[in-house]
């Protein structure tokens, strides 16, 4: 059976190594150590270079421990990559305001200047879609290299590239995100984050729509946010027994069949299925 998916990203700022500690037993998949826009410019090099230490030694616990770069044109973007090369606890690395295959391409060829002797390793990518041209180019991202892994949009950076207002501004990037992600082979992509942290009703109505569209998951800025994103991804009750009921008479009736109840299942429905069950291994669902 594949790795289950990530459901929850929580962000850290990389100059608060304390933090980032209670990160790593917050329950969040993955924690996300930011070295861009929740630093200060003249923070950036502790911030970089707490962070390399935390990670020369493999990060104990289950979150994996991905870092989020600064931004490719800037100044820090090539020191981050040279601390970064070749530490054992660097999971993956989120690659910001990406807009070409190119940019991925040059992100990889200096993390291997940076780490010769550490071989063909280079960790999980994950570019950010941050502009008109990034969600363009979504596809050609998707696909720059093998050690891509998922993409996302950044929609704070969106909104502003665009002049966006509103929820239904948004619609047309996301669903370009989600076709090229899948027409790449990748994972569903996580939602962006939900800015208002005492706001978990939003939170929660917010990611539903976002499941709507086929997002997968979501990245979160304080640990409270989690439990809500993990329960609104999560299959509910009903669902895992369909999903079930699916998949047991798709193996009675191999093709397409109907269910008693009226359910008309073919190949593509049952795959659903096995992906709601995938998902459910990570616990009983949310409550019917």
């Amino acid at each position: 059976m594949p790795p289950l998916p990530y459901l929850t990203w929580l962000y850290v700022p990389g100059d608060r190594p304390g933090v980032v500690q209670k990160a790593l037993r917050s329950g969040a998949d993955v924690v996300l150590i930011d070295l861009e826009d929740a630093v200060a410019r003249d923070r950036k090099g502790y911030a970089r270079d707490a962070t390399a230490e935390l990670l020369s030694a493999p990060v104990p616990g289950p979150a994996a421990v991905h870092v989020r770069i600064n931004a490719l044109e800037g100044p820090e973007a090539g020191a981050d990559l040279a601390a970064l090369a070749g530490l054992p606890g660097v999971g993956g690395l989120r690659l910001p305001k990406v807009t070409s295959a190119a940019d991925v391409t040059a992100v990889v060829d200096a993390l291997c200047a940076a780490a010769p002797g550490a071989g063909p390793r280079v960790p999980a990518l994950y570019p950010l879609l941050e502009s008109a041209l990034g969600v363009e180019n979504a596809f050609a991202v998707a696909t720059a290299d093998p050690a891509v892994r998922g993409i996302a949009l950044g929609e704070a950076d969106l909104r502003a590239d665009l002049g966006l207002a509103g929820e239904e501004a948004l619609a047309w990037p996301r669903v370009r995100t989600v076709v090229a992600a899948r027409a790449a082979g990748l994972a569903p992509p996580a939602q962006s984050v939900y800015p208002d942290v005492r706001d978990l009703a939003g939170l929660e109505a917010s990611c539903g729509r976002g499941r709507s569209l086929g997002f997968l998951g979501r990245a979160a800025i304080h640990p409270r946010q989690l439990p809500v994103i993990e329960r609104a991804f999560l299959p509910s009750a009903a669902e895992i027994a369909a999903a079930r009921e699916t998949v047991e008479a798709a193996a009675v009736v191999p093709g397409a069949t109907t269910l008693p109840d009226g359910r008309f299942v073919d190949p593509a429905i049952v795959a659903s299925a096995r992906r709601v069950l995938a998902l459910a291994e990570r616990g009983a669902g949310a409550p019917a």
